[in-house]
């Protein structure tokens, strides 16, 4: 008995984390992904009206975002489709989501200006480097992330953790807690 197994769509190895490589047979669905969003952000880019922006945001991620929630302009990504944003969130302006691995942002998460949600990677082998590795990023529910932090691949901030402006975070962030620095460390509980 012979049965072929079908290899898992390309979207779904990439949101899973499985590395892949610029060479995929099926790496043009990233690129038409990739060339709506630029599409789309670009218009995103210059609304005058905050509902807009939503509703434009919506367009990009595929879901409804809420009327609760405030997006600033600028705002970039690169992917969109795997960011999911709760209720009553706030995104100051100039953030960046890099989202191929997956970003979700739940309740009352306050975001700083020029914050950079990072969800990609590549080996550091020279001849795999154009390879993407991804990983999650999870920001609970009332957590808070000050300007101009880098969260990268893989970390989850906890329920009403801080991070402080200017933090790149490499590990998780426990609930409670404020972090900074770079690498971030633990400063205090809260």
């Amino acid at each position: 008995m012979n049965i072929a197994v079908e290899q898992e769509d390309i979207l779904d190895r990439l949101k899973s984390g499985e590395p892949i490589r610029f060479n995929d047979p099926e790496y043009y669905r990233i690129s038409e992904v990739v060339d709506r969003t630029m599409k789309i952000s670009q218009l995103l880019n210059a609304a005058t009206d905050i509902h807009s922006v939503r509703s434009m945001l919506s367009d990009i991620i595929s879901a409804r975002i809420d009327e609760s929630t405030t997006i600033f302009t600028p705002f970039y990504t690169n992917f969109g489709k795997f960011t999911n944003i709760g209720k009553n969130v706030f995104i100051n302006h100039a953030c960046s989501f890099l989202d191929m691995g997956s970003i979700t942002i739940e309740d009352d998460v306050l975001i700083g200006p020029r914050v950079n949600l990072v969800t990609e990677n590549h080996p550091l082998d020279p001849a795999d480097r154009r390879t993407l590795i991804t990983k999650p990023i999870i920001i609970k529910r009332n957590a808070w992330i000050g300007a101009g932090a880098t969260i990268l691949p893989g970390v989850t901030i906890g329920e009403n953790a801080v991070v402080a402006a200017g933090a790149v975070v490499s590990r998780d962030v426990a609930p409670d807690t404020i972090v900074g620095g770079v690498p971030a460390k633990f400063i205090k509980n809260i």
